[in-house]
């Protein structure tokens, strides 16, 4: 049986995996054929995708049904600018109150069963073959929101096979303690973030409705590691706070809530305050703070003025329960805005 808090695993950061030469196409077990540097993977919630490494270790799966992948859109050339989210920002990643959205420990079973895979895994995720279970036991299992940019690993003869892919939300993930997805549960796939691709974006694999290319989010990692995520309920639309490397068994609702509703997390203009500039850490724990108030000290007038000499008017008394203006209007999270150039572009182009 899993412990209650599984142990936290410091990720080696490893360097991003070059393109493979070769994918393999739609569904589970598809034939191999060549893949380009512009190719682009979508795979749906509940496909196990291209070259899996395990059976499915998802627990609740979720997500709209696939629809007729004919209609894939190409982008423009140049590919596009992704809109990208701290690993941190509340509601990014939704799940299920008390109830992890993956088993971890199937997935550790399913991997140290074949050493040929689990090697290849360890690889892919920077670790070594040994630690590959605390690895994964350290790992917190959530359900991304947003279709979501990734770079994802397949096994075929023996390696590990590399391919650009776009997850659709719904899909169950394990992050790390920097709030990057790292493991997609429908096949045990590592993941890491993605790199662009040359020329116009090819997408390939089966759409979904609803999908738009440009509505796609990349997840930035974290500088802190996070102690908790403060997640959606799926089913009550309501907000969890998820201590980091659990399964759920320690849900609870956040101490200070975020100041948004779920639905606003996701939508342009932006609502939402970026994490770490209007109270809310980079550690998740959204610890509110207070911004210091500009105080004037009062003027006091000569004990006796000239009688020639007008006296002049004192400022208005600072009313300490009154906040200023001044310094506290909340900066812009990231933004996919093709036609912006924001003062500090953080975009993932391609």
């Amino acid at each position: 049986m899993r412990p209650p808090i599984r142990r936290r695993y410091a990720a080696v950061a490893g360097l991003f995996a070059a393109l493979s030469c070769t994918l393999l196409v739609a569904g589970c077990g598809g034939s191999s054929r060549a893949a380009t540097d512009s190719e682009v993977y979508l795979e749906p919630a509940a496909a196990r995708g291209p070259d899996p490494y395990t059976a499915s270790t998802v627990r609740n799966e979720i997500g709209p049904a696939p629809s007729d992948p004919s209609g894939v859109p190409s982008s423009p050339a140049g590919g596009q600018t992704l809109r990208t989210l701290s690993g941190s920002t509340p509601g990014l990643y939704g799940g299920t109150q008390s109830l992890g959205s993956c088993d971890v420990e199937q997935q550790v079973n399913l991997l140290v069963a074949d050493q040929a895979k689990e090697r290849a895994f360890s690889r892919a995720a920077g670790v070594s073959q040994t630690e590959v279970p605390d690895y994964l036991r350290g790992l917190t299992p959530v359900v991304l929101r947003a279709d979501t940019r990734v770079t994802s690993h397949g096994f075929r003869d023996g390696t590990a096979t590399t391919y650009q892919s776009v997850l659709q939300a719904g899909t169950a993930v394990l992050v790390d303690q920097y709030g990057t997805p790292r493991v997609r549960c429908a096949c045990g796939n590592p993941l890491k973030p993605p790199v662009a691709v040359k020329g116009a974006v090819v997408h390939n694999g089966q759409s979904w409705a609803g999908y738009q290319s440009d509505r796609v989010v990349v997840i930035k990692p974290t500088t802190q590691v996070i102690n908790n995520f403060v997640i959606v309920n799926i089913v009550t639309n309501t907000w969890i706070d998820r201590q980091a490397g659990t399964d759920g068994e320690l849900d609870k609702r956040p101490d200070v809530l975020p100041p948004v509703t779920p639905d606003d997390v996701f939508v342009y203009p932006p609502v939402m305050p970026e994490p770490g500039d209007s109270g809310v850490p980079s550690d998740g724990s959204l610890t509110p703070t207070t911004p210091e108030q500009p105080v004037n000290p009062p003027v006091e007038p000569p004990a006796e003025p000239p009688l020639d000499t007008p006296s002049e008017a004192l400022p208005p008394p600072v009313n300490p329960d009154v906040p200023s203006d001044e310094g506290v209007t909340p900066s812009q999270p990231d933004l996919l805005i093709p036609n912006e150039e924001p003062a500090s572009p953080d975009t993932f182009q391609g």
